[in-house]
């Protein structure tokens, strides 16, 4: 890798969107001969204790499982051949992406993640990184069907 190949960040938590947007950057590192970061935050959910009771590093290894299970799956359904680096965050996905971003070209998300309402066109994720990101933001809507 070279340091004019484009940085492509994405944002990655298993849901149907974030899939969308992994396709999404894969295929554009491939005709822009970038590289892509997929990128997965495990910040504690509220009541992630009551619901699934879980330690730090049971959080981690199952968000580093989703993660590969993601990457695997979408760049193989695409064929694609382009190199990934997996990254696990302990934070809340926003702020983890905008960090990530920092060095990037480009910025890819879902349009809605795994707290989305329904009929919400863009989630909060979403809108805080086309709000505050230092590079382009590519949002990937999901068809839904």
């Amino acid at each position: 890798m070279t340091e004019d190949e484009p940085r492509i960040v994405v944002g990655v938590d298993g849901s149907p969107g974030s899939r969308a947007a992994l396709r999404w950057a894969l295929r554009y590192a491939e005709q822009s001969s970038g590289r892509v970061i997929a990128l997965i935050a495990c910040g504690y959910p509220a009541l992630i204790d009551v619901v699934l009771p879980m330690s730090e590093g049971d959080v981690a290894a199952e968000a580093r499982r989703e993660l590969r299970k993601a990457v695997e799956e979408t760049a193989a359904s695409l064929g694609a051949k382009v190199p990934v680096e997996q990254t696990v965050v302990r934070d809340h996905a926003a702020r983890a992406l905008l960090d990530e971003a920092q060095e990037a070209d480009l910025l890819v998300v879902g349009s809605r993640g795994r707290g989305g309402f329904a009929g919400v066109l863009l989630g909060s994720v979403g809108q805080h990184c086309v709000l505050h990101a230092p590079c382009p933001v590519v949002i990937v809507r999901h068809a839904d069907g």
